[in-house]
């Protein structure tokens, strides 16, 4: 038996959770019920041979979501910060592990916590990039079936929705992200806000639709305009992969 806790168990455990409540624990023994087709070791980089993460490509050239989202940012936001990010995961569980077998457990709380907002990191990024496509492609414009009718019941019409979204995401105080999300004991869609890459979400939230504001993923183009970022930004969501990840939330 593998005395490690691998990173196929970490991961299935935190996509339960639907990228929230990051450092939350199933009960001993009990497998939390994963949502259908929202991940899969492929598509976060997981390599079962090594037991390590690595960055997953973006699914389009880097220059595909332009004018958007400019080629530069999309190299560096992409290479540079998401790589980070798997980094600060495959570092963290390589900690935890090594505390578990004898350790300084002192020091479990700051790795723990590393766990959750470098997972965090990863798991937004890669809902990020597969949740856009470019304009000449489909991407922007309006949802249609199943979705868009929760999200006329849920916020009155698509109007509404988009003022709310945009509102949310370009309001977030400092660095971090706006989200769509289905909440399931409820069955309704709500906007919320997220600070850095895990703070102020809620267990059991299922992540649909999230913009990044970190000033890194729009700074080059809009300097502080991030409310121009936010606008522009809803021309180039993939509203087919949202409503793919609406239908898998509620399977």
């Amino acid at each position: 038996m593998n005395n490690e806790l691998t990173r196929r168990d970490a991961i299935s455990g935190l996509a339960a959770l639907g990228a929230v409540g990051l450092t939350g624990t199933a009960a001993a023994g009990v497998q939390p019920k994963i949502r259908q087709n929202t991940f899969s070791p492929a598509s976060l980089g997981y390599n079962e041979g090594t037991q390590k993460y690595v960055l997953p490509d973006i699914p389009y050239p880097y220059d595909a979501l332009e004018p958007v989202i400019d080629e530069q940012t999309m190299r560096i936001h992409h290479g540079k910060h998401h790589a980070g990010y798997v980094k600060g995961v495959n570092n963290a569980l390589d900690k935890l592990n090594e505390i578990r077998w004898g350790g300084d457990s002192s020091l479990i709380q700051h790795w723990q916590r590393q766990l959750s907002f470098h997972m965090g990191g990863h798991i937004n990024h890669t809902l990020f990039w597969s949740g856009m496509k470019p304009e000449s492609e489909g991407g922007g414009g309006q949802p249609n079936g199943n979705l868009m009718n929760q999200i006329t019941n849920d916020f009155g019409s698509f109007t509404k929705f988009v003022e709310h979204f945009q509102s949310a995401a370009t309001k977030v105080e400092g660095s971090g992200w706006g989200w769509l999300i289905y909440e399931p004991a409820s069955n309704r869609l709500m906007i919320t806000q997220m600070q850095n890459q895990q703070d102020m979400m809620f267990s059991g939230a299922v992540p649909l639709l999230g913009v990044d504001v970190w000033e890194h993923a729009y700074y080059l183009k809009y300097q502080n305009r991030r409310a121009e970022y936010v606008e522009n930004f809803m021309r180039v969501i993939d509203w087919a992969e949202i409503s793919r990840r609406f239908e898998a939330a509620r399977s």
